[in-house]
């Protein structure tokens, strides 16, 4: 419990900070005035202010890339697999179509919820390393199955550890980045765009060439593994790309324990510890001490500090592993009114974008195939060509996201969410109008751009204005809802035309939604700092 001299925590004047993201040190925390512990709200200003004071090293910059990496794989893994559906049907004649893609969403929702719960319960750094690599080991047996049952179990399992890892992306960067670097977490999102442009060129490289001509109760020809090994060898070349990745990760940087994970557990000698370390290793400043923390008192996550104080939101329950754990973190999002009606919108918004972006991206294929066929008709070669080109346009809209997020011309994150969405839903409109190939590309080529513009920016946004202590869960729950949808999504192509416009009006409809959404979201990250 804390001792009676703690002082109500007020954070400082932003000094005009809020017309820019260039002040750093003396900003104000996001959720530094929703007072729910005024002792973890003091100790994460600090922290706030030494991260700050050690600025951007080399440590944060190898978390980029390797973060990264789990943005591109989750793209690799849910595009791969819609990929090579029709060309693995051909060869098990499934009687449900569209199981590898409830498999994988599957997948995806329970990693989410398990990796994300697990990273508030026992730290970012285990799920940083492990998932990965689960990953890795059930893609490349994907390309191995003998059956579709088989091929939906391993790509379930592919899907869990690479869902799972894409809570923990965002969070362990964020808790290592200085204030004024928090729009390089919305431009982070250009590796999901690398994933996908991976995806389109194994497909373009392997599907036309190594697969068999069409069903062969149609064709007349067998598909077998000798005559149809293209999905295969998709899979065997993921697979060796993610494991090369996740082996990166363990042995190109030994990542710590995050500051403000620790901070939130009350653990405040490994929290200087950390800090001091890499201020050191990079020769930069660091004036944190373990009596300025301690100073402030104990947070309700310390020992003797388990919710003691009036007012307080404790970390955990008695048993961590437990129901009452999982209570613990979702009652901590609703703290406050503010904070309450910022995770049920973030929320809202993930099962939106849940919705809209498999029933465009994961059916783009039998759509492409269609309409190539209706303005004149294109070769397999041409799809996938087109279908790589398209994905290439999805990695430079998340670093023109970026430095919007930055500017006030366009209203911090919230304006640029707002944009990036109604500019999407426009090119969704004027999409079904298209009359000839170059126009068919030219429009995939734009939504695919506008449509991460605001993608990236909702995942930079959620844990931004998410409390640490609970940021893991908030973020594991947000994109579980996200795959949840997903699984609808193939339900609704299950009883669909997805090679009809609809879907197209559909999406189109969803995004003026989000954009409305996004206007009524409370906080704004721009000229303030993760909590």
């Amino acid at each position: 419990m804390a001792n009676d001299k703690t002082p109500a925590y007020e954070a400082p004047p932003l000094e005009d900070a809020h017309h820019s993201d260039e002040v750093s040190i003396g900003k104000g925390d996001i959720l530094g005035q929703e007072h729910v512990d005024p002792v973890l709200n003091a100790k994460m200003h600090m922290v706030n202010n030494a991260i700050d004071e050690i600025g951007m090293t080399g440590y944060q910059w190898r978390l980029f890339v390797l973060n990264g990496f789990g943005y591109a794989v989750d793209s690799l893994i849910l595009l791969i697999q819609s990929i090579i559906a029709t060309y693995a049907a051909y060869e098990f004649q499934p009687s449900f179509a569209y199981g590898l893609t409830i498999a994988v969403y599957v997948g995806m929702l329970v990693g989410a919820l398990f990796w994300g719960l697990s990273a508030d319960i026992i730290g970012r750094k285990y799920a940083f390393n492990i998932s990965l690599l689960l990953s890795s080991v059930f893609c490349i047996v994907a390309g191995a199955s003998n059956s579709w049952v088989l091929l939906g179990f391993f790509v379930c399992m592919s899907a869990f550890g690479s869902g799972g890892n894409l809570v923990l992306d965002t969070a362990v960067f964020l808790e290592y980045l200085p204030s004024k670097d928090q729009w390089l977490l919305t431009l982070m999102a250009a590796w999901w765009g690398a994933g996908q442009l991976v995806a389109g060129l194994l497909a373009w490289a392997f599907l036309p060439n190594y697969s068999c001509p069409g069903d062969p109760a149609k064709t007349g020809v067998p598909c077998n593994w000798h005559t149809n090994p293209g999905w295969r060898y998709v899979w065997f070349s993921s697979g060796a790309l993610v494991l090369v990745m996740s082996l990166a990760r363990i042995t190109v940087i030994r990542l710590r324990e995050t500051p403000k994970f620790l901070v939130g557990e009350g653990r405040d000698e490994e929290v200087v510890e950390t800090l001091q370390w890499i201020a050191t290793k990079y020769h930069r400043p660091c004036s944190l001490t373990l009596q300025g923390l301690q100073e402030c008192g104990v947070t309700a996550a310390g020992p003797g500090g388990e919710g003691g104080r009036r007012g307080s939101v404790p970390a955990h329950a008695r048993k961590r592993f437990s129901f009452a754990e999982v209570w613990t973190h979702v009652r901590g999002l609703y703290a406050t009114r503010r904070m309450a009606l910022s995770t049920s919108l973030i929320w809202f918004s993930w099962l939106l974008i849940g919705l809209a972006y498999p029933l465009y991206n994961v059916f783009l294929p039998t759509y492409l195939a269609t309409r190539g066929a209706a303005l004149g008709g294109l070769s397999q070669s041409d799809q996938w060509r087109n279908y790589a080109v398209a994905n290439l346009c999805s990695i430079p809209s998340p670093i023109l996201a970026g430095l919007m997020c930055r500017s006030p011309w366009f209203w911090g994150r919230r304006g640029t969410m707002i944009i990036g969405a109604l500019v999407t839903m426009a090119f969704f409109f004027a999409y079904t109008q298209v009359k000839s190939n170059a126009e068919n590309l030219g429009f995939t080529c734009a939504i695919g751009f506008c449509l991460n513009i605001y993608y990236g920016t909702l995942y930079a946004y959620t844990p931004e204005v998410l409390p640490s202590a609970h940021r893991g869960t908030g973020n594991g729950i947000a994109i579980g809802l996200n795959r949840l949808m997903g699984i609808m999504s193939a339900i609704v192509a299950t009883y669909a035309n997805t090679s009809t416009p609809v879907p197209i009006y559909v999406c189109a409809a969803l995004y003026i939604v989000m954009a409305a959404v996004a206007a009524c979201f409370p906080f704004e990250p721009m000229g303030s700092r993760s909590s």
